[in-house]
């Protein structure tokens, strides 16, 4: 599996970005995905993940902000993000097989995309 993000950008304080992960690969949709961030002097941390049959989990931060979903048909993964906050800055990376919140159990990583937000 290879892993393309893209939609981040700079948006102000309460506005939104959707990132999107393009997947190649026939086994995408066994998977469970997830979005991790970083940001500088931090370790990455886990925002959301779902499973393969869309059981989802989100950090205690982002919860009723950010919605995670999956479009197996086109090998996509979503990270919709809403009353977005200055915290919220970070390189967001996607990430497959995430069996934990530990990144240590991610086989694949996407290059990463930026969301800056500014307030």
């Amino acid at each position: 599996v290879q892993l393309v993000e893209s939609g981040g950008g700079l948006v102000q304080a309460g506005g939104s970005l959707r990132l999107s992960c393009a997947a190649s690969g026939s086994i995408f949709s066994t998977k469970a995905m997830g979005w991790y961030r970083q940001s500088p002097g931090k370790e990455r941390e886990l925002v959301a993940a779902i499973s393969s049959g869309g059981t989802t989990y989100y950090v205690e931060s982002v919860k009723g902000r950010f919605t995670i979903s999956r479009d197996n048909a086109k090998n996509t993964l979503y990270l919709q993000m809403n009353s977005l906050k200055p915290e919220d800055t970070a390189m967001y990376y996607c990430a497959a097989n995430v069996e934990n919140t530990d990144p240590k159990s991610v086989d694949t990583w996407g290059q990463g995309t930026l969301a800056t937000v500014s307030s």
